[in-house]
């Protein structure tokens, strides 16, 4: 019986790149959401995209320490840090939402990066009216 030949696939020894993109983003907009208990921050791109993100939460704060504004400081240097570093962001825009503990903390980290602001934006939500009052009581 003749001997039978393996055929070699050669699609599986083929270098598999990265699927991380590795594009540059000279400007972009770095989104900090401070609440009363967590610290998030945005980094996206002109479009936006997100290219950086990282909260209080992620950085290993848990309970209250999460609502300090140290741990909004250690945020905000983890998710600069990556787009300074990969992407090379030089100037920036910033929108601050949300009445917590960790906004000028964060935002005196961003001025203590290197990054250029092109501008500061408060962008918490402000109810016109509010919601509708319970209805009157009856005793």
């Amino acid at each position: 019986m003749p001997k039978t030949i393996r055929r070699i696939d050669f699609r599986t020894y083929r270098r598999i790149s990265s699927r991380k993109n590795t594009r540059k983003v000279p400007k972009g907009t770095i989104h900090i959401q401070a609440s009363f208990h967590n610290t998030i921050v945005t980094v996206t791109d002109r479009k936006g995209q997100v290219v950086s993100w990282s909260s209080a939460g992620t950085c290993g704060f848990r309970g209250r320490r999460r609502a300090t504004p140290f741990a909004a400081q250690t945020a905000v240097g983890n998710a600069i840090r990556r787009v300074v570093d990969h992407q090379g962001l030089k100037r920036a825009k910033v929108m601050i939402k949300g009445p917590g503990r960790g906004r000028d903390a964060a935002l005196r980290t961003i001025l203590k990066s290197g990054i250029r602001l092109t501008y500061i934006r408060d962008v918490t939500p402000m109810p016109h009216n509010g919601c509708r009052p319970p209805k009157k009581r009856r005793v």
